[in-house]
């Protein structure tokens, strides 16, 4: 019997329960009280992601957050902050460590590889590039990150379908040392849009997605739903974690 991958699609999400999500599933996980499992979904209005060691104040203009009404949120793995808004689909994969390469790098590229296919399969030259991103004509469209926990591991990143790159280059704050011929922080990224000419459907590119990402885990997809103790999970993460600024913004 082929090995099962849950499908998960949770829609549009708060900026707090989607982060909350991907830990739940996580913690379910290493409970033994979820199966792998891909996760789909979409922050119902504009967020910063902050890698866990992030610093706020070097990172991102917490102002201009405000003024624009963009939640912040700290995710529990590491990685630069990005804006994430309605035009980028976001996905979260939880299996077993061995169910990828022991190697942080080739478990990377062997997922990231995956994703490069599948927006390679709308008509553009999408590649890896190491360590976690994918790239088109040399800009991100897709941006990577890990957190692996007692014999399990969650993978998730974001697809960057269409996103308002005008505020991508007001709240974000431009590492000049890493990237020293780069003006803005969105002349590093594209969009499936702005590639194309069109806007894809997002369940196109959630189905891409699905289908290589499921390839490469040789496993069989079935689509599920949160269990009643992942719920649980969740609504105590957004209670005690993620809708509180002492976690937020606590560097």
């Amino acid at each position: 019997m082929p090995k099962q991958l849950r499908l998960l699609d949770s829609g549009f999400v708060d900026s707090a329960e989607s982060v909350a999500l991907d830990e739940a599933i996580l913690e379910a996980h290493i409970a033994r009280k979820a199966p792998d499992t891909l996760h789909f979904y979409i922050r119902k209005s504009p967020t910063v992601s902050v890698g866990y060691f992030q610093k706020i104040s070097e990172s991102l203009d917490l102002d201009e957050c405000r003024r624009r009404g963009v939640a912040i949120v700290r995710r529990k793995s590491g990685g630069s902050s990005i804006y994430t808004d309605r035009g980028q689909l976001i996905y979260g994969l939880v299996v077993s460590e061995d169910e990828l390469p022991k190697d942080r790098a080739e478990s990377f590229k062997q997922v990231c590889t995956a994703i490069a296919r599948a927006i390679g399969s709308f008509g553009v030259d999408a590649i890896y590039r190491p360590m976690n991103d994918v790239e088109v004509g040399g800009r991100k469209i897709s941006g990577n990150a890990q957190l692996r926990r007692k014999g399990s591991l969650l993978q998730h990143g974001t697809v960057v379908v269409d996103t308002d790159l005008v505020a991508v280059d007001a709240i974000l704050k431009l590492d000049r040392s890493k990237s020293p011929s780069i003006a803005r922080p969105s002349d590093r990224m594209t969009t499936l849009t702005k590639l194309l000419g069109r806007t894809p459907g997002i369940d196109a590119v959630k189905d891409r997605l699905a289908r290589e990402i499921s390839s490469i885990l040789t496993a069989e997809l079935r689509s599920g739903r949160l269990t009643v103790f992942e719920k649980g999970i969740v609504r105590r993460l957004v209670r005690e974690r993620y809708s509180r600024d002492e976690w937020n913004l606590k560097f």
